[in-house]
């Protein structure tokens, strides 16, 4: 009989994980969200994917069914609300949790962080100049109270028609949206932000993985000013770490693929 592994995923490292898993002879469920995140997966007889919005009554659910021996979230540094509700069903469960975490990036002394989107807005209210956004189409409700915004803001989201679906009717205006899969190179970001003649970047800290560090440096060569969202503060541990745990667990020599 296969092990099994739940894999909570939306992230680059949690598809490497799935992948490496299954090569590994591991039976893995991965949820995701979106239709679009379950196209990114490898196709392997080892994966299950399963495409839902889970609460907290879902997951507990899921575990109660499946009886998983490992549960590995992997899920984004801002989906803190999964990863609390995953923590808990695990812990009701009585089921091992892993929790996979990006390193929080250096950002310069002149980086303005603030801790919500809503402060984001209340910021930028202040100021005048067009705004880059890098934060994805869930909080583009709050920036869409922003004073100005359809003339303001341009928007990088993903290519998803659920995403720009929701975008059009907020009244984002079609020439200011870009429908694109990152991470983006430095240079690919600087000629965005110039098309747009941006003055203000908002981003949240996605880590290397997420390309913050580019979006960083084209910020700098364009002088524009980056705005990050904080992160809570959790813990866990990095992508070669957790994998080093699985190879450990689920291999008898501990080669495996990793294509980090």
């Amino acid at each position: 009989m296969k092990r099994v592994v739940w894999l909570v995923a939306g992230t680059s490292e949690g598809r490497k994980l799935a992948a490496e898993l299954a090569r590994m002879g591991v039976l893995v469920y991965v949820s995701v969200v979106t239709e679009y995140g379950a196209s990114l997966l490898m196709e392997h007889e080892n994966i299950i994917v399963l495409q839902k919005r889970l609460d907290y009554e879902d997951m507990c659910a899921f575990l109660r069914l499946h009886e998983p021996e490992l549960v590995v979230d992997a899920t984004h540094p801002y989906a803190t609300e999964v990863t609390e509700n995953l923590k808990r069903a695990c812990s009701q469960a009585k089921c091992e949790y892993l929790r996979v975490v990006r390193p929080e990036s250096k950002y310069p002394c002149q980086a303005i962080v603030v801790q919500s989107f809503p402060e984001a807005v209340e910021l930028l209210s202040h100021t005048k100049g067009s705004i880059f956004l890098t934060t994805g189409s869930k909080d583009l409700p709050v920036f869409a109270q922003l004073p100005d915004y359809q003339t303001r803001i341009a928007l990088r989201i993903l290519p998803s028609q659920v995403s720009l679906q929701k975008a059009l009717e907020l009244g984002f205006k079609r020439e200011r949206i870009v429908c694109m899969q990152g991470p983006f190179a430095k240079d690919l970001n600087q000629a965005m932000f110039r098309h747009f003649g941006v003055s203000y970047v908002v981003t949240k800290d996605s880590g290397d993985a997420g390309g913050f560090a580019d979006k960083l440096e084209a910020c700098l060569e364009v002088g524009a000013e980056l705005i990050v969202i904080g992160r809570s503060e959790e813990t866990g541990q990095g992508f070669k770490a957790v994998l080093e745990i699985l190879k450990n667990r689920f291999t008898d020599k501990g080669d495996c693929h990793a294509g980090d």
